[in-house]
Parts: C-alpha cells; sequence; structure tokens
C-alpha cells in the first residue's frame, strides 16, 4: 500500500452543505479510517463503482471505517440540493455526503475525475487513491490493512444502471452533445451558441455519430429541444446505452425509443418498456438500451413529445 509524504487529508470547509450527517472535522475523523468517494449523480463510471463503497461502508463501519461522499457537480441541474438527497436515497447511500456545490472541496483535493477514492489512516494521513472504475479487490485490502482487519472479501452484483460495463464489447466512448464540449456538431450549418436550428436525420449515421431532428438549441453543455416534437439518433456498438436528461418543461415529457427503427422489445433499458415508452421527470441519467441478445452495433433514436427536454451526454456499458 502506497505511504504518501504524510499527506493530511483535505478540509471539507467548502462544504455548501451536508447530507446523511451534521459536518465533520477533524476531531470527528481521527482515530478512524476514511474513505472518501467523489462522485456526481449522472457519472455512469460512479454509478457501477457505487455499489462497493455501499457494499464497504456496511461491512466495516463496525471496524471503524468512515466513508464520506463528496458530490461535485458535472452539469449544472446537479447542484440542486434535492437532487442529491434524492440520488442518495435510490442509491442507498446512508453514509455522510458532502455538497460541494462551488468545487471548493474538490480543489482542495487537487482531484480531476468522476469518481475518486482517498483513503486515510486514523491519523488523517492519505494512504492510497484510485481515480475511475475497477481495482475493488485491491481497494478493499486497502481498507482491510488500515482497520488491521482480515477477512474475505464482500460480495457485490450491481443491477440496472450500477450494471457493470460490457467491456469485452464497448466500443463507443462517452458522447458529449454540447457545442462546447463535442467534437461533433449534429450538421454542417455551423449552428452556434443558443441558435434555435431545424434539424434532419441523415438516412444512416456512421459508428459513434450522433444526430437531431427538429428544432434545437445548442446549448455550451447540452442540446434544447424548442418545439415538439424532436429526435436525438446516436448509433453505438455498446451493451447499454444511456443518456443524461434534464427539462426546462414544468410538466414531464413522455419520450419514445426505437432501436434500428423499431421499438426496444426485451432490448430496453431500465427507464424504457418493451414498446419504447418513458418519461423525463428528474434530472438524470436514464438507461434507454441494454441489450440481451449479441451485443452488436445500433442505432438508438429517442423521440421526445414535448419541448423542453434537455440532453447532455450519451454514455455507454
Amino acid at each position: 500500500m502506497p505511504l504518501f509524504e504524510r499527506v493530511h487529508m483535505p478540509s471539507f470547509a467548502g462544504a455548501t452543505e451536508w447530507v446523511n450527517s451534521e459536518p465533520l472535522g477533524p476531531a470527528d475523523l481521527t482515530g478512524h479510517a476514511v474513505l472518501v468517494n467523489v462522485w456526481t449523480w449522472t457519472c455512469i463510471n460512479w454509478l457501477r463503482q457505487e455499489p462497493y463503497v455501499r457494499a464497504w461502508s456496511q461491512a466495516y463501519r463496525d471496524n471503524g471505517l468512515i466513508v464520506i461522499g463528496v458530490h461535485t457537480p458535472e452539469f449544472s441541474f446537479e447542484h440542486d440540493i434535492d437532487g442529491v438527497r434524492r440520488a442518495a436515497r435510490e442509491r442507498a447511500i446512508d453514509y455522510p455526503v458532502v455538497v460541494d456545490n462551488d468545487h471548493e472541496v474538490w480543489s482542495a483535493f487537487a482531484n480531476h475525475y468522476w469518481p475518486a477514492l482517498y483513503f486515510t489512516d486514523a491519523d488523517g494521513i492519505l494512504r492510497d487513491q484510485h481515480f475511475g472504475e475497477g481495482r475493488y479487490e485491491r481497494s478493499e485490502r486497502v481498507i482491510q490493512t488500515l482497520l488491521g482487519v482480515e477477512r474475505g472479501l464482500v460480495s457485490v452484483e450491481g443491477l440496472g444502471v450500477e450494471a457493470a460495463a460490457d467491456w469485452e464489447h464497448l466500443g463507443t466512448p462517452e458522447t458529449y452533445l454540447g457545442n462546447a464540449r463535442s467534437d461533433q456538431q449534429p450538421s454542417s450549418n455551423g449552428a452556434g451558441l443558443d441558435d434555435n436550428r431545424a434539424y434532419e436525420l441523415p438516412e444512416r449515421l456512421p459508428l459513434n455519430q450522433w444526430a437531431l431532428a427538429g428544432t434545437w438549441a445548442l446549448e455550451p453543455d447540452s442540446v434544447v429541444l424548442k418545439q415538439a416534437v424532436g429526435s436525438i439518433a446516436c448509433r453505438f456498438a455498446a451493451r447499454d446505452a444511456h443518456l443524461v436528461l434534464s427539462r426546462e418543461a414544468p410538466e414531464p415529457i413522455p419520450f419514445r425509443v426505437l432501436i434500428d427503427g423499431e421499438a426496444p422489445g426485451r432490448s430496453h433499458g431500465v427507464d424504457v418498456d418493451e414498446v419504447g415508452n418513458g418519461t423525463l421527470r428528474d434530472g438524470r441519467l436514464y438507461q434507454l438500451v441494454r441489450q440481451h441478445d449479441a451485443v452488436r452495433d445500433r442505432t438508438l433514436e429517442i423521440t421526445f413529445l414535448r419541448p423542453g427536454a434537455k440532453a447532455y451526454s450519451f454514455t455507454f456499458g
């Protein structure tokens, strides 16, 4: 286990709020091994990691482990404290969560990643760190070493959006849709910031490309449907396809998903039924596709039936 140069765990003084706990300071943490998990609720990599962090919290709290989640938002709507509380409930998170809306804790840790894990010993010294998914066995062994515990590893199985990715067949990277983060524009007409333009889907999309149909505005981190009805299409190679969504409209927005022009059937994601129907209610990551047959590249089309839908990024698994 790496030993840092007597680097103490940074302070949580920059927190804007705490969930599941009163604010915790050095006096509350001294004598405990601490695992800090930096996350944001739309991050698919964190969603697939969270079953392990949750299991470690439950398995080792009686041995002195304190897990602290640090929620640092990526997208603007993730600053909503009610959204953080809702995400904590949905993921059965009962350990303390720091709300880091100003990125002060993120900066104190000099962090650059979602998710990130930081491990400290009973003296508050950083002993290990890990960024991204994976390395679960080693991370749990680090926890055991810090606690002076030796026993079998916890058994973890992620379900729904928490299911581990099918890395063997994953051929499409995370795909951002806003004009500041995407490396692709949905048309060749040079639509710019806040321009409302009409788009049409091409007859066929190249692999790992996306396109729009209907009247949309391109914003720095999202595309926004300005008139009903409008669609987003993406051709991908993966078992699972997700889309981060929020809404400007006051009412929920129904949507319909097609895979290669047909209803998804048994390949529907957890947020869609077999016919392809779903509803955009809260800002979060929506699982649209989960292939149960042989994984191959497919074209996903999601059509929103009311204006106000905002789409941020596709992620795959």
